[in-house]
């Protein structure tokens, strides 16, 4: 949403500020150049990424238009999950972990923004296996780590993919100019009137891609990134969960260590955390 706020100010602010100043929106509107260089940028993009990266790309940019889904209610979830695993573990034995994994849909002890978050659930699920299993408690701590380093690199592949067709785009803005100034050089004996607007013309390929790098592609990567950061939390705040399962802590300690984990602006309050607790046990 605040994707979609920026770019109207923008817009407003750079196309009002335009008007105001006496110019005419009619001569922004150029085609020829918004092709030279859109296309352009869109085949350097396929040309220097592979397909998995370049559809990571779209959906990580058509994702900047949506909220984020690592709000307070989702931590909460995801801290209810994690006290009913350790609360069914404790009682029943860690083996009874087993069906709960090998069906965490149909499980009442995940929660529904948890179990949507399919990248999450499995990773949680394939940890507890590992625990089911009797590994090393420093193994185990070591996998994870492994396992977050990789999905944050992968992650990163689709942002620097963006940030590098922003940075581009400036360049291809100017080759767009550079070839209205050439169509003007060759035709210097119209008219200055008509000279005038064919100039015009090729220096709004400049301002396009000055305009499209910083203005709409720059914030999207930025966002991308951002957004990546948020799954990187979430993955941390389940480490917490899966390694203190794994040592038995009480399910009060393992939730108190996630909540710790948790950003301070979307942090449950320990009082929050207790009413849900005790609302979930009622």
């Amino acid at each position: 949403m605040f994707v979609i706020i920026g770019y109207v100010i923008i817009l407003g602010c750079v196309l009002g500020g335009f008007l105001m100043a006496g110019g005419h929106l009619g001569v922004l509107m150029q085609p020829v150049e918004v092709l030279i260089i859109v296309g352009a940028a869109t085949g350097a993009f396929l040309a220097s990424n592979t397909m998995h990266t370049v559809k990571a790309s779209v959906a990580g940019g058509m994702g900047t238009l949506k909220g984020s889904r690592y709000t307070q209610e989702y931590y909460l979830d995801l801290l209810m999950s994690f006290n009913g695993l350790c609360q069914k573990a404790r009682k029943e034995g860690l083996l009874s972990l087993e069906k709960v994994v090998d069906d965490p849909e149909g499980s009442s002890i995940f929660g529904e923004k948890v179990v949507h978050d399919h990248h999450l659930m499995e990773f949680i699920c394939d940890k507890l296996r590992l625990i089911l299993t009797g590994v090393d408690k420093y193994q185990l701590e070591d996998i994870i780590d492994a396992e977050i380093d990789v999905h944050h690199e992968v992650g990163h592949a689709p942002i620097k993919a963006v940030q590098r067709i922003g940075d581009g785009m400036p360049a291809f803005g100017i080759v767009a100019a550079v070839m209205g100034v050439v169509h003007t050089m060759e035709s210097v004996g119209i008219p200055p009137a008509e000279l005038g607007k064919l100039i015009a013309a090729a220096l709004v390929g400049t301002f396009l891609g000055i305009l499209v790098a910083y203005g709409f592609v720059a914030p999207v990567a930025a966002v991308m990134e951002d957004r990546l950061e948020e799954e990187a939390n979430a993955y941390k705040c389940a480490k917490k969960g899966i390694l203190n399962c794994a040592l038995g802590t009480s399910p009060a300690i393992t939730v108190e260590f996630m909540r710790t984990a948790i950003p301070h602006h979307i942090r449950p309050s320990f009082s929050e955390m207790e009413a849900q607790i005790k609302g979930g046990k009622g």
